[in-house]
């Protein structure tokens, strides 16, 4: 019996004789969004600094002047040496020392706090708090100028989600109102763009209406506000409370890297058991742990540290605004200074760098209002000859018209 006939190919099928298609081409529409971020002067560049660079440093988040201190640097040394490298594996495995157990006992000690948990980043810590604390059927109200870190958990969550306006307890007081069930509000401490606080007693008094939980990143709090540099929370009169949730940052005040969650022993535990970027990720390194708390202690000791971060930022703005430019007034370390337009953003920033000044540079989709600016952040350690050298620089290549 001879064989059926091979079916007919496809209409679309590729010719046999065809060329092979262009691997390239998978990523071509990369091209469009680069000439796109060119054309609106959006592209970003990384640029590493040199160890010794000799540019007044007004960019950096080392706001207690801590990241080069001789007692934490050695700290960090000593971890690594003794600790290895790396943690060499998660939390719950290989990746906790005993220097992790120290920090997360003296760090929720110093802010008020019944305990606190380490993760690998600030960015990490949000994400843990927020993914773990809500889910499908909560909702979590969001303030619309919060950090990424802060929205990315809320779009993990898988909970209903609300965006408030910025820094509008009654906003939230009505986003509560029309869930009426479990529900979580998250807000910044202390806003990165402008610098500017949240209302947190009144934040707290809309959630406690309604039987919500509150989570404040302060992670430009810590170190800079509070007796001592306890933070936002403990300034507001809302460390340790129980239905209250900080997460921190080490990588600022505290001059090295990781994140920190502090709250309820029982929120903590909750994190353990179930915060994802805590159980699969790697463990903080000990180096960075050992410089955090080398930090933490030293911040105990030298308390006047934070007054004199608040101090400088008090004393930029005052000088800044003296000399007609637009510098927001700092409830913190954060002082910005609005620019026209995101390419006068950048211009001015490049031009205080050839004059010796490093600055921030903020400009969309980092703003959400979308207004473009460059950010000073004050620190403990500058002195006034260098402050009065910064606003010269600032004064003297500011955009014009």
């Amino acid at each position: 019996m001879p064989a059926d006939p091979a079916p007919p190919p496809p209409r679309d099928a590729p010719r046999a004789d065809a060329a092979p298609p262009d691997l390239g081409a998978a990523f071509d529409w990369l091209d469009a969004a680069h000439n796109a971020r060119l054309h609106a002067g959006l592209r970003r560049t990384l640029r590493p600094r040199s160890a010794s660079c000799e540019l007044l440093d007004l960019a950096s988040n080392d706001y207690l002047g801590l990241a080069r201190h001789p007692l934490v640097t050695r700290a960090a040394a000593q971890a690594a040496h003794r600790w290895g490298a790396g943690s060499t594996g998660s939390r719950l495995v290989t990746g906790s020392t005993e220097l992790h157990a120290t920090l997360e006992a003296e760090l929720a000690a110093f802010c008020g706090f019944e305990a606190a948990l380490v993760l690998s980043s600030g960015y990490a810590a949000n994400l843990a708090a927020v993914t773990a604390l809500t889910g499908p059927g909560t909702l979590v109200v969001s303030d619309a100028q919060n950090h990424a870190s802060l929205i990315d958990g809320c779009r993990l969550s898988r909970a209903g989600k609300a965006v408030v306006a910025h820094a509008d307890p009654a906003a939230v007081d009505a986003a509560l109102s029309a869930h009426g069930g479990r529900a979580l509000t998250v807000t910044d401490a202390v806003f990165s763009v402008d610098g500017d606080a949240a209302p947190l007693p009144a934040l707290a008094a809309a959630c406690r209406r309604h039987g919500a939980g509150l989570l404040v990143d302060d992670a430009h709090g810590l170190g800079v506000l509070g007796d001592g540099g306890r933070g936002t929370l403990a300034a507001a009169g809302l460390a340790g409370a129980p239905d209250t949730v900080a997460t921190v940052t080490l990588s600022k005040s505290l001059g090295s890297q990781g994140g920190a969650v502090l709250g309820p022993a029982r929120v903590i535990d909750h994190l353990v058991n179930t915060a994802r970027t805590f159980i699969f990720d790697t463990g903080l390194a000990p180096a960075a742990a050992g410089a955090a708390l080398a930090a933490l202690r030293l911040l105990r000791r030298e308390p006047e540290r934070a007054a004199r971060t608040r101090e400088v930022a008090a004393a930029l703005h005052h000088r800044l605004t003296a000399a007609g430019l637009a510098a927001v007034r700092p409830d913190a370390a954060v002082v910005a200074v609005r620019a026209p337009s995101p390419d006068a953003a950048v211009r001015w920033a490049a031009d205080c760098r050839a004059a010796g000044l490093l600055v921030g540079c903020f400009r969309p989709p980092s703003v959400p209002d979308g207004v473009s600016r460059v950010r000073l952040t004050a620190r403990a350690d500058l002195t006034d000859t260098q402050l009065r050298a910064a606003v010269r620089i600032l004064t003297g290549t500011a955009p014009r018209g």
